[in-house]
């Protein structure tokens, strides 16, 4: 069974400050820009830093965060390349076979004919599709997240199922 120690998801990450009063610039990473408008609060950097956030808004393909305690330019900046988190009991619900990157990295790799093919250590984001990076016995395997070759995903099993179609290993 796999089990995963994720808390908090990442959203996003501080490309600069933007103005004099410490607003964020971040580059949004998230299939759903729009959810910035409703945080409260966020995280920031890999110690998890909680901060109120006074304002979010969308502007330009970024989202602008303006948050209390950061109110220069100067404090804005020592954020620059931070990951913005927000906790995963805010996480979006999902539909029915979508998937965080988290409940995908580390499952075990198997063909429908039985084959272990290894585990998933990356997932690449290529616009068209994922691409998961599966690293085994036979070294790395690159396979599309698409319905042709990803064929079952089963959290609780820690397994992905899939179909190697030809040209694939």
């Amino acid at each position: 069974m796999a089990t995963s120690k994720v808390s908090h998801l990442v959203i996003g990450r501080v490309v600069a400050p933007r103005g004099v009063r410490g607003e964020l610039r971040v580059e949004i990473e998230t299939d759903s820009p729009e959810r910035f408008y409703g945080l409260r609060e966020v995280f920031l950097g890999e110690e998890l830093t909680p901060f109120e956030v006074r304002r979010a808004r969308l502007h330009e393909g970024q989202a602008l965060l303006q948050l209390k305690g950061i109110d220069d330019r100067n404090a804005a900046e020592q954020w620059r390349g931070a990951l913005v988190y927000v906790p995963l009991t805010d996480a979006i619900p999902l539909e029915e076979n979508e998937y965080y990157y988290y409940q995908i990295e580390g499952l075990q790799v198997v063909t429908v004919e039985g084959e272990v093919l290894g585990k998933v250590t990356e997932i690449l984001a290529t616009g068209a599709n994922d691409v998961y990076v599966v690293q085994g016995e036979q070294g790395e395997i690159l396979l599309p997240a698409i319905e042709d070759v990803i064929v079952e995903v089963n959290l609780e099993q820690g397994i992905m199922r899939v179909n190697l179609l030809e040209g694939l290993r």
